[in-house]
């Protein structure tokens, strides 16, 4: 994936789980015993995160043996990433690297498994993950939600113009949206203008503007449906948002409205992949098989 995780963000992490090295690996002697570390998946998954758990391993001072790339479909069984190197290395990188694997690992074929259930209702529609992370974790997931064929809502307040009920609320009650349009297109020519709306009159009146999106939030899939049909009469043009409480159980219906783009932030929301990890001693052979 093209999402640049730097590596100073990998260090901390490591630093913050063994800043002072591995003292259970210093009372046993075991620093510089060679061993192997390997890490399967027990159920089918989009692979994500091996790129920065071999970073962690080449900071640990250990070497990568073998790789499986994210974005990668695997099945129950695969070992994901091997790795060579002393066994205090080995034990300094082993839960970083593992919490790294199974977390976007686990965002990721959720995203997938959420892709793939609403482009069987509606071949064209988008899944859009929302802002609604953890602080600090913006780049990891980022690349979880991509590589999972996933896309961001919008990465921050400053990238597109969307109006909130909680914007509104600073507006006079019936505030001249055609004039408003006009003077956002004028002094930010290159953003999208998008506008959440709460139900069919709203949005009508919205499409006959000409705003490029209107987010229709917590909106029932029979109400919704037939807002799509209304809307693309008066505005074919108009990207058609469903938002809010979507998750694995609903996206199929929401998505067969025939809205243009899907988002939510229950990818977020999971168990993480279940990635076992596998140490020993270099002598007794490869950790893959």
């Amino acid at each position: 994936m093209s999402i640049f995780v730097p590596d100073s963000q990998l260090e901390t992490f490591l630093i913050e789980d063994a800043p002072y090295g591995d003292l259970t690996c210093q009372m046993l002697g075991l620093e510089h015993q060679p061993g192997l570390l390997s890490f399967h998946v027990r159920h089918a998954a989009t692979v994500c995160g091996s790129e920065e758990a071999a970073r962690f391993a080449e900071m640990g001072g250990a070497r990568l043996e073998h790789f499986i790339p994210s974005g990668e479909q695997v099945e129950a069984g695969t070992c994901l990433l091997e790795i060579r190197g002393e066994a205090s290395a080995l034990h300094q990188v082993w839960r970083m690297a593992g919490n790294i694997l199974e977390y976007l690992s686990g965002i990721a074929t959720r995203t997938a498994n959420m892709r793939k259930v609403a482009q069987e209702q509606n071949p064209v529609v988008s899944i859009a993950a929302t802002r609604k992370i953890f602080p600090g974790t913006k780049r990891l997931v980022t690349k979880a939600v991509m590589t999972g064929g996933g896309q961001l809502h919008r990465l921050g307040l400053s990238e597109t113009v969307l109006v909130f009920k909680n914007h509104l609320n600073f507006l006079p009650p019936q505030p001249d949206f055609t004039s408003l349009v006009k003077q956002w297109r004028t002094h930010a020519k290159e953003k999208q203008i998008t506008i959440e709306v709460e139900n069919i009159e709203q949005a009508l009146a919205l499409a006959r503007v000409g705003v490029d999106g209107l987010q229709l939030d917590k909106m029932p899939v029979d109400q919704l449906r037939e807002l799509v049909v209304s809307v693309r009469e008066i505005n074919p043009e108009v990207k058609l948002i469903a938002a809010g409480g979507l998750n694995q159980n609903n996206i199929g219906a929401y998505a067969a409205t025939g809205v243009d783009i899907l988002v939510l932030s229950s990818v977020y929301f999971g168990p993480p992949a279940d990635i076992g990890a596998r140490m020993k001693p270099l002598e007794t052979g490869n950790s893959c098989t």
